[in-house]
């Protein structure tokens, strides 16, 4: 154990070089200072977490906001490093740099008067920017940071720390702009948060799909040599009716990963080769490796 943290603890330069990933926190960067100068700032609208705090600070004392993206991260990127790893630290430090460099150079007119378009696409671009970031290994935004280490000291989840720090912030913007700037920054946090899991998880969200059938061995023919799909196949045990519990048969499990997009057309294929078929999906946040990637090209 004490050598796998130790190996945790060192940067992964090669992580924070690679192309694709700055390309990711550039681009996320560049979505947030057109979201921010281009819609919310000119407006008092806020988003929550950090860029919601920076745009509060920065409408009542008038500090500079590329300052305070620098200032309030700073804490971020310390309990980042302290509690996920160096080399997340060192890739939020660069999307942040990117970001506080972004709102001080670039000037952009207000884009739109119309305060719903400006919450929609405030948040859409926003929202986009930082999933884009996650993708690239780094936060902009580092409520989520604060509440993983804030949940070990209080016991309330991740999404009770934020849904917290969020009231606040927009219990104070409705105090200092009033209670219609506020609501419509709710509805920027909210567009925004729905484009960051959009961004990050994508269309192609990844799907288990299990199958228990009489006719295993059709199904999985027809997923590996009809479809090109991988699969694993659990011994279980199938049975148990409640007029007749104490019958049961062994079975295979087939499990599969596909995307939504799949789900349909591999449920009625399924189906026509045994229409007693059993089979449930869930959502899985993350696949790699196999022949996922395969598929998807193949499509």
């Amino acid at each position: 154990m004490a050598k796998r943290k130790h190996k945790a603890d060192k940067v992964d330069w090669k992580h924070v070089f690679d192309l694709k990933n700055f390309i990711y926190l550039l681009t996320g960067s560049g979505l947030a200072v057109l979201a921010m100068k281009g819609f919310m700032i000119p407006n008092k609208f806020l988003d929550g977490g950090v860029t919601g705090v920076s745009i509060l600070i920065h409408e009542i004392f008038h500090i500079n906001i590329s300052l305070l993206v620098i200032g309030l991260n700073l804490v971020f990127v310390y309990l980042g490093y302290r509690n996920i790893g160096k080399t997340f630290a060192v890739q939020t430090s660069i999307a942040v740099v990117i970001l506080a460099f972004g709102l001080f150079f670039i000037n952009i007119n207000p884009i739109t008067t119309d305060k719903l378009l400006i919450a929609i696409f405030g948040g859409i671009l926003m929202g986009s920017g930082v999933g884009m970031v996650i993708r690239g290994g780094g936060v902009i935004d580092g409520a989520e940071v604060i509440a993983v280490f804030t949940r070990r000291k209080v016991g309330f989840s991740n999404s009770e720390i934020i849904m917290i720090i969020n009231c606040v912030i927009f219990g104070v913007a409705a105090l200092e702009f009033g209670i219609e700037t506020a609501m419509y920054s709710i509805i920027t946090y909210f567009t925004a948060s729905r484009a960051t899991n959009y961004v990050v998880d994508g269309i192609e969200e990844f799907t288990a799909m299990n199958i228990v059938s009489a006719k295993e061995q059709e199904v999985k023919s027809f997923l590996v040599n009809d479809l090109g799909k991988g699969i694993t196949v659990y011994k279980g045990e199938r049975g148990f009716l409640p007029d007749s519990f104490e019958t049961k048969t062994d079975c295979g499990i087939i499990v599969t990963i596909v995307t939504r997009l799949e789900i349909k057309q591999i449920h009625d294929s399924i189906k026509d080769i045994d229409p007693k078929a059993f089979i449930y999906v869930n959502s899985i946040k993350e696949a790699s490796g196999g022949i996922l990637k395969a598929k998807a090209h193949a499509h």
